[in-house]
Formats: C-alpha cells, sequence, structure tokens
C-alpha cells in the first residue's frame, strides 16, 4: 500500500500528490512513469512522474481531473492509501551532450516537462522553457519553471498570464532572434505538439515528443498505446513515451485518442453522481 503524504490544488482542475513509494523512488529518472490503482477493484491509469525524491522516498505525480478514475483519485486525501503504485516505467529522457534545450509545455502537460527542465539545469544545460495555457487560472508551475531555466516565457490562450499567444508563437520568436538550440523537447496536447514538430521541423532542430496514448498493462503487451513512428509501429510504454516528433504519425494518435472520449466522459459522469450520492 501506498500513502498520500501530501496533496495540493494546483488549479482547479489540476493536482499534485507526493506519495510515499521509496523503490520507486530509488529509480525514477524524468520522463518515465508510474500505473496506479486506486483501490483492488479500480483501473490502472499511467501518470508521469512530476518530482521524485530518493533520501525521503517519494514519488510527486500530478493529474488533471477529466475520468473517472482521476475524479477518484482526487476525492482521496492525505493519509489514505493507495492500492497499487507500479514503476519507473517507460524509458527516461535522453539528456547525454545537450548544451542547450527549448522545453515547450501546454497545459498539464507542464507537469511532464518540469521534471525534465530540472534535470537539465541541474546538469549545467542551458533551458529555455516555453509554457502555456488557456488563461492565467489553469497556470501551474510557474516558480518551478523560474528556478529550473535561464529563460521562461509564459504564453496564455487570452493574454490573462504571459504574452497572449500560442507556444508556437514564442518559440519561432527565440529561433529567429537568434537562438539555437541542440534539441527542443515538447509535452502537452498532441495537437500543440504537432504543431511544435512541424514548427521546429522548418529549422531543421531535433525535437522530441512525448507521447501518452491509451495505455493499460505499461509493458508492451496490450497494444493500446501503439503508435506510427517513422512507418513503423511502436509502443509508448516501452519503447516511450519519448519518441523523434518528426516521425510521429500525428493524425493518427489524435484520431485514436478521440474514439474514447464519450466513454471517458460518461464513466467520469457516473463517478461523480457516486460521490455526490455519498455526500
Amino acid at each position: 500500500m501506498f500513502e498520500i503524504l501530501e496533496k495540493k490544488n494546483l488549479n482547479p482542475f489540476v493536482t499534485m500528490m507526493k506519495i510515499n513509494a521509496p523503490r520507486v523512488a530509488k529509480k525514477a529518472e524524468p520522463g518515465q512513469f508510474i500505473i496506479l490503482r486506486t483501490d483492488s477493484e479500480g483501473e490502472r491509469i499511467p501518470l508521469t512522474i512530476a518530482d521524485y525524491d530518493r533520501e525521503k522516498g517519494t514519488v510527486s505525480i500530478i493529474f488533471q481531473i477529466v475520468g473517472a478514475t482521476t475524479e477518484k483519485l482526487n476525492h482521496m486525501n492525505v493519509g489514505d492509501f493507495l492500492s497499487d503504485f507500479t514503476g519507473p516505467l517507460g524509458k527516461a529522457t535522453e539528456t547525454a551532450g545537450l548544451k542547450k534545450v527549448a522545453v515547450v509545455g501546454g497545459g498539464v502537460g507542464c507537469a511532464i516537462a518540469y521534471p525534465v527542465a530540472k534535470k537539465l539545469h541541474e546538469m549545467g544545460v542551458e533551458v529555455h522553457a516555453v509554457v502555456g495555457f488557456r488563461n492565467k487560472e489553469l497556470l501551474i508551475l510557474e516558480d518551478e519553471f523560474r528556478a529550473a531555466s535561464s529563460k521562461l516565457v509564459i504564453m496564455s490562450d487570452d493574454g490573462s498570464v504571459g504574452e497572449k499567444g500560442l507556444v508556437t508563437d514564442a518559440l519561432r520568436n527565440l529561433i529567429e532572434s537568434g537562438e539555437k538550440y541542440d534539441r527542443v523537447i515538447t509535452i502537452g496536447p498532441v495537437i500543440m505538439m504537432k504543431f511544435v514538430c512541424q514548427l521546429t521541423k522548418e529549422y531543421n532542430i531535433p525535437t522530441v515528443a512525448s507521447m501518452n496514448p491509451v495505455m493499460i498493462d505499461g509493458t508492451g503487451m496490450c497494444g493500446g498505446c501503439r503508435l506510427t513512428v517513422g512507418g513503423e509501429t511502436k509502443f509508448a510504454c516501452v519503447d516511450g513515451p519519448e519518441f523523434d516528433g518528426h516521425l510521429i504519425d500525428f493524425d493518427e494518435a489524435i484520431a485514436r485518442s478521440a474514439g474514447y472520449k464519450s466513454f471517458e466522459r460518461k464513466a467520469h459522469e457516473d463517478t461523480c453522481n457516486l460521490f455526490k450520492g455519498v455526500e
């Protein structure tokens, strides 16, 4: 059993939890993920490792409340125990040889981008972070990104925080101002990553995208997280979750993820009604 040691609402829809999981913390690296179950009969969901403390044996997760399990998870509190917390899974972010990197995050994807930026910054890499949100209310991890980067650009759709516009606008401005990056790492909504990768392809900048398709077992057995990368089938859980962004078939990934939205919405509504009945 894995105890919830800390819980914090980062915005009305996103929650951070710190979990007691010493074995996971011992091996965790940025870019990897865990799979958890809230209880013994719950579904398995993947969540990226947002941070870890090897000495204290803790792992932090950040999640957006979008489905039944994240709704259940958000109703748990400090002192409660998760049934399962398996990991670390997936491949860690490749950081060797990098000197200057742009980390581009969008929405709750910034929770995944942050540990990558932090690790690179600790290695002495010059990190430029570009993060985007719909509005000021949804902004998360601003202080953390400032501490983990030498340059931070915040974008919002409505201009209520940072600059008005898209993360691609900010990235293009940085590139055209003369910034030369060894690599761009992008993490966020699939449609955002698609356009980030299209932009960097124009400038021939190596780009990595972190993919989060539907996933069940996390070991490559179910095939639910399959993607087409460079014309070949890959599994995000064991081959990724990070891939060459210039080779990913983003349109296929978008179409596959959309196929489950109605089921997810119905499950979320049923779970919300269940908690309303209890309360």
